[in-house]
């Protein structure tokens, strides 16, 4: 399965949807994820995670 994280686009908006220990366990178990850069910044996740 492909598994896309999108940045959020909403004003003031700090979620992200996966967590890097979920994108682990996703990738782990044979998924492919694509996370979107600075998707998880507004919840302090740098794109190195």
């Amino acid at each position: 399965m492909i598994i896309g994280v999108p940045k959020e686009i909403k004003d003031n908006d700090t979620l992200v949807g996966l967590v890097p220990s979920v994108v682990t366990r996703l990738i782990e178990h044979g998924h492919n994820v694509f996370v979107e850069s600075g998707a998880g910044c507004g919840s302090s996740i740098s794109d190195e995670e």
